[in-house]
């Protein structure tokens, strides 16, 4: 299945936290985890729309690392596999 977002929306594919702390700890399945705020961005809608009807791109692309507010994009899960549905002012910044 494929998805396209729509006007200034973003579909991430969150990336998973590391299984161990920095320590050396590892972290059973069981333990409460922090939703992720870094994701790798998988396709953008074409832009938001201004009032005169002019379409405005995106800032991101798809391939980018992005850094993302914690609980501003929706999850969604597909075949399996959950993402996050975001809007361009959820993204805080882009990871070089």
């Amino acid at each position: 299945m494929k998805i396209k977002p729509l006007s200034d929306h973003i579909l991430i594919e969150p990336v998973k936290e590391p299984e161990k702390t920095k320590s050396g700890i590892l972290l059973p399945e069981t333990a409460e985890k922090e939703r992720p705020e870094e994701g790798k961005v998988i396709a953008v809608g074409p832009g938001r729309k201004t009032e005169e009807g002019k379409i405005i791109p995106l800032s991101v692309k798809p391939g980018q690392r992005v850094l993302f507010t914690k609980y501003g994009p929706n999850e969604i899960k597909v075949e399996d596999k959950e993402y996050l549905i975001a809007k361009e002012e959820d993204i805080l910044a882009i990871i070089e």
